[in-house]
């Protein structure tokens, strides 16, 4: 019994230790030569390179492009044709001539206007007769005349200077007489623009007989 128990031992001494020297071998292997062509097989080799940086130079800028000049655009004009009705009664210019305008006619000055003047008029209605003032003597003598009066009358119509002898009749008589109905005669006053004004005019003075 006591054989036996010590057999087994001595198997499982064996069995440990062969396990141990396994275990060891394997180790060395890995250890060794094992391990290193496991890692190069596995692992490529790195291959560096030395790359010598490239200092960028100091380069002047360059040139600005130059400025092109643009050439202008010429747009050619359009071609527009229009209809223009021909009329036969027309105040256009048809005929073009050469030859050198006449210088325009000089434009007249304004006339002035002038006032319009009238003068004194006789109120026959309430006048005298001349047949009043015909001197006696003269028509005894069968005299017979017409003396041309200036007489000047104011705006009121009355005689505003002694009237006047302008033209004989040839007898004194004749004149006195007319002056005198002068004197006695009735007048209208003259006017401009229908204002009445003092104005003198000459009549005549007629002297003649009816019988």
């Amino acid at each position: 019994m006591a054989s036996y128990v010590q057999q087994n031992n001595s198997r499982r001494m064996g069995v440990l230790a062969g396990i141990i020297i396994f275990h060891l071998v394997m180790l060395y292997g890995l250890v060794s030569g094992l391990a290193r062509k496991v890692v190069e097989v596995v692992a490529a080799p790195l291959v560096t390179d030395m790359i010598e940086e490239i200092k960028p130079e100091d380069k002047p800028p360059p040139p600005p492009p130059p400025q092109m000049e643009r050439p202008p655009v010429q747009v050619p004009p359009p071609d527009i044709a229009i209809d223009i009705p021909m009329e036969t009664n027309t105040t256009a210019i048809s005929n073009v001539t050469d030859r050198p305008m006449p210088p325009p006619a000089p434009v007249a000055a304004p006339v002035e206007r002038k006032p319009v003047r009238v003068g004194a008029k006789l109120d026959l209605r309430r006048s005298p007769s001349t047949d009043e003032f015909y001197p006696a003597s003269a028509r005894r003598a069968e005299i017979q005349g017409v003396t041309t009066v200036r007489m000047c009358v104011g705006v009121d119509g009355k005689m505003s200077q002694e009237p006047t002898v302008a033209n004989s009749s040839g007898n004194s008589s004749l004149d006195e007489a007319a002056l005198k109905w002068s004197r006695r005669a009735r007048w209208s006053p003259g006017t401009e623009d229908g204002t009445p004004i003092e104005s003198c005019s000459s009549f005549n003075v007629r002297f003649k007989l009816t019988d």
